[in-house]
């Protein structure tokens, strides 16, 4: 398979690439193309995959970022059969105080992004056999997240983005569908869970008591891209440890106000 794999140089992204890794032998690998803004810990990731991947280092929040990763990954692999979308952005604060730059750049890169890329493929993909798309979104995407509201909004845009794609590109035979983390241990929000008191505080709200880590949403990726999913697309998988089935359980872990 030959697949594109945004935001590699670290969390999700270098976990999917970890998975791949060591789910085929030398002789059947697939092929990948690398694409991140890190270019060391790009570089560190390809690495370890050897000449079966190649980075490609690109900044995701511009216009020309689809065209740059297309033609990279026809160069490097002949085709293109699955497109994971992973980059994304935090910007921390309040709608009230959000600087309009930040908010646009945002959107950029966790929503306009997906869609440059895959405009980029579709012709590709098109000519694959077994043509998928899968985008990180996030829980933030269908519940509003404190503090976070351009970064909840652009993922919900995310969302139906990918639902668009589906219905647009099923006749076409390409598969869209989105994963969306719930409360997950990466290089991103790793000083938020550095604090042991915090990190067992916020795992005691999930129904599974365990925060999730960036191979749990690898897993659910690398089965939306292969052919055991070949008839799933327009989904959105919560990887959340149970977190969506309840709201009372988080409210009864917040402290008590009286």
């Amino acid at each position: 398979m030959r697949t594109i794999i945004t935001g590699a140089s670290s969390g999700i992204g270098a976990a999917l690439v970890d998975l791949i890794a060591g789910r085929f032998q030398e002789g059947e690998r697939p092929r990948l193309l690398l694409v991140d803004r890190d270019g060391e810990g790009l570089a560190r990731t390809a690495a370890r995959y050897g000449k079966h991947a190649k980075a490609c280092v690109v900044d995701l929040s511009e216009l020309d970022c689809g065209e740059i990763v297309a033609a990279d990954a026809v160069a490097h692999m002949g085709g293109i059969d699955a497109l994971v979308s992973n980059a994304g952005m935090l910007a921390p604060g309040l709608l009230s105080q959000i600087e309009p730059a930040v908010f646009d750049r945002t959107f950029a890169v966790n929503t306009r992004a997906t869609w440059l890329l895959a405009r980029a493929c579709y012709p590709h993909l098109k000519r694959s056999s077994s043509a998928s798309i899968v985008a990180t979104a996030s829980l933030a995407a269908s519940y509003p997240a404190p503090n976070l509201g351009a970064y909840s909004a652009s993922k919900a845009a995310l969302l139906m983005l990918i639902r668009q794609l589906a219905n647009e590109w099923g006749p076409d035979g390409i598969r869209c569908n989105t994963v969306s983390p719930g409360a997950t241990v990466t290089a991103m929000n790793a000083e938020i869970y550095s604090d042991p008191d915090r990190a067992r505080q916020r795992a005691s709200t999930i129904p599974l008591r365990r925060l999730g880590a960036a191979q749990d949403v690898a897993e659910a990726i690398l089965f939306l891209i292969g052919d055991g999913a070949r008839q799933i697309t327009g989904i959105d998988i919560p990887i959340d440890g149970g977190s969506t089935t309840t709201l009372m359980g988080v409210a009864a872990a917040e402290p008590s106000n009286s």
